[in-house]
């Protein structure tokens, strides 16, 4: 028999760009070492598998178990499951794998579940239980079905690898989806076009910056996504017309192009923001930065003082809180619409902030059912750049019908556009009125 050994440690090792936590344990008598990945290094939870593997080690006498590869716990397969999909769903140009991230979201409350329990245990009711903590975080329905479906994705995987008896996967398929109506479940509403009157009456309250990607995506019927990363680079204005051809987009995954046509008025108003760089994103969140404190310089009320000047020339903190990017994305893009709504569209009183009033002691001094009816009434009066799209659609089917709409917005349908367009019910109601 070898000599005892020591408690191995906790350490991180890198797989794929990302850092693990991982331990490698020693049999007592054979001397043979084996590593137990345990989940991102420095996680609470890895630390909890940590110390679980560690104690079964010693209960069995520092002996390795020769597990069955049907043997895996929820944790284990759900590692392997993660480093499959880090190779088998590629990043976009930018890095970015929102399929991956989607992933990890559903196995994690899987793992809160059942991360220790067995794998050829886990049946139907584990799953719908699984699915009640999705709706329970608030998810709605559309949402959970999609990620149960990842779950069971897993699984076949797993029984495609022989991981785990082919009955398990078999079973999971047997839940049903949730259906609309479903008690204590979320619905999704549609999204519905933004009228263009509410749009303009926004602008003013926006960076120029903002503005001009707002009236962008209006003009052309583009994704927030694609007028977040526009470069000089990526436009074609050999023609009258211009044609703008993303580097990434939606439906690049399946082999597709993606083609923007910009015409005259779009393009005064995407002229000024143009480039030298071609290589640089149009639309730069630290552009908007330098006109934000250019015009509160310009309506600056007191001089500048010696004091100011000589603060201005001193080198900027290394680190700051947050540096402005070079490009937006589609969540900062969202978050300056809706800071715009909210100066735009004052709430009533008493819910209305007052003069002097910190927002602290703003919050301090509505009561729950007020909150409850400011949040009511935030809700209606903010919009978001998706919206945009969908007023764009609807403006083209109305005023160049169904099959230019689908052309322009890069839908292989027109089933497709048929869900982002509104339907134009003034003619119907004109002829109703007629024979009705």
């Amino acid at each position: 028999m070898s000599k005892t050994v020591g408690i191995p440690g906790y350490r991180s090792k890198k797989i794929r760009d990302v850092c693990y936590a991982v331990v490698t344990l020693t049999d007592a008598v054979t001397g043979k070492r084996k590593d137990f990945l345990l989940g991102k290094h420095g996680t609470r939870e890895s630390k909890a598998e940590y110390g679980r593997i560690i104690q079964e080690w010693e209960c069995r006498g520092r002996r390795l178990l020769e597990a069955d590869p049907q043997d895996l716990t929820i944790n284990e397969l759900a590692l392997a499951y993660v480093e499959y999909a880090a190779g088998h769903y590629k990043p976009n140009e930018m890095g970015q794998c929102s399929e991956l991230e989607n992933i990890k979201q559903s196995i994690k409350l899987l793992r809160e579940s059942f991360g220790h329990d067995n794998a050829r245990d886990f049946g139907p009711k584990k799953l719908k239980i699984v699915r009640n903590a999705m709706v329970t975080k608030g998810w709605c329905r559309s949402v959970c079905n999609r990620q149960v479906n990842r779950l069971r994705r897993m699984f076949k995987w797993a029984t495609e690898e022989e991981l785990i008896p082919p009955s398990v996967y078999h079973g999971l398929r047997a839940v049903e989806p949730l259906r609309r109506g479903a008690p204590g479940v979320r619905d999704k509403e549609g999204i519905k076009p933004i009228s263009v009157p509410i749009v303009e009456a926004t602008k003013p309250f926006m960076s120029e910056v903002v503005a001009a990607m707002v009236d962008m995506q209006l003009l052309t019927g583009m994704r927030p996504g694609e007028v977040c990363i526009m470069r000089g680079c990526d436009l074609d204005v050999s023609g009258r017309i211009w044609i703008y051809r993303p580097f990434t987009h939606k439906t690049a995954h399946h082999g597709k192009q993606r083609e923007i046509f910009i015409g005259p008025r779009a393009q005064q108003v995407l002229k000024p923001w143009l480039r030298t760089e071609l290589q640089a994103f149009i639309f730069s969140p630290a552009s908007a930065m330098q006109a934000h404190n250019e015009r509160k310089r310009r309506e600056r009320k007191t001089p500048l003082w010696p004091s100011h000047l000589k603060h201005q020339e001193r080198k900027r903190k290394k680190h700051r809180r947050q540096e402005p990017g070079d490009h937006y994305v589609t969540m900062s893009y969202a978050r300056a619409i809706i800071y715009a709504c909210d100066r735009a569209f004052c709430p009533p009183e008493p819910l209305a902030k007052r003069a002097g009033e910190t927002k602290k002691q703003w919050k301090a001094r509505l009561n729950e059912s007020e909150r409850a009816e400011l949040k009511r009434w935030k809700k209606e009066h903010r919009w978001h750049p998706n919206q945009l799209r969908h007023t764009a659609a609807t403006l083209l089917r109305k005023e160049h019908g169904i099959e230019l709409a689908r052309i322009i917005l890069g839908h292989s349908t027109a089933f497709t556009t048929e869900i982002y367009a509104e339907a134009d019910k003034s003619q119907a109601m004109e002829v109703i009125g007629k024979v009705g």
